[in-house]
């Protein structure tokens, strides 16, 4: 249990975080609980068949060459991950008529994000233990959340715009790209010290998400 503990914390403590920053009209608890149980289990689901059609026709041929893990980090890993949480918001969250701000891209976005960061931490934590369990804390799941609050940004701006399919592409498109980034440069941990610009790339990212956020504050219709 307290593995499990562990495991929540910083997913809680983001949604927490993300919640506060929709200052003008909050969303309903209710969806958004369903977001992030779609996100923890259908979202899941929905890679792991990815994952598995990858693996049979796209295989990891080689785990030293830095193409082949290219191809992993970017065109498995992170089209999977990110094409099953996009999904979701485009599919449940976007038509919702209480998605009427395109700060809501953001919030719905994080939280399904967030959900299925916290089935994948969990299974991480409970096998590798606490040490690991810290290590994402500050790695994983902020940039699973950078990786929403980039595609959110995009698809609340979607919503409300006749270029609907553009922007929720280029919310998809930018998520698959962070996301493969911060992969890669994990994945070729055989060239000493590259692991260094998966950090950056999550710097990048967060300060991204961060303009992201005021951005769609100031254009707020709720805003006073």
């Amino acid at each position: 249990m307290q593995l499990v503990l562990m495991a929540l914390a910083p997913v809680f403590i983001i949604i927490f975080y993300i919640y506060l920053k929709d200052k003008y009209e909050k969303e309903p608890k209710r969806l958004l609980i369903i977001s992030f149980l779609l996100g923890a289990i259908v979202s899941i689901i929905i890679t792991t068949l990815l994952y598995s059609f990858f693996n049979l026709y796209v295989p990891l041929q080689d785990k030293f060459s830095v193409w082949e893990q290219f191809k992993q980090a970017f065109f498995v890993v992170g089209f999977s991950e990110e094409l099953s949480k996009y999904l979701i918001v485009l599919l449940f969250a976007q038509r919702h008529k209480e998605f009427n701000e395109p700060f809501d891209g953001i919030v719905y976005a994080v939280m399904v994000s967030m959900g299925f960061a916290a089935t994948e931490n969990i299974m991480y934590v409970l096998q590798s233990g606490p040490t690991t369990a810290l290590l994402r804390a500050f790695s994983a799941i902020p940039a699973h959340a950078t990786f929403g609050i980039l595609m959110g940004y995009y698809m609340g701006k979607a919503k409300f715009s006749d270029n609907k399919l553009i922007l929720n592409l280029a919310g998809l498109g930018l998520a698959i790209l962070f996301h493969g980034a911060y992969d890669f440069f994990l994945f070729i941990e055989f060239i000493p010290g590259i692991w260094v610009g998966a950090f950056v790339s999550l710097f990048i990212g967060i300060m991204l998400s961060r303009k992201a956020i005021k951005r769609h504050q100031q254009v707020s219709v709720f805003k006073p």
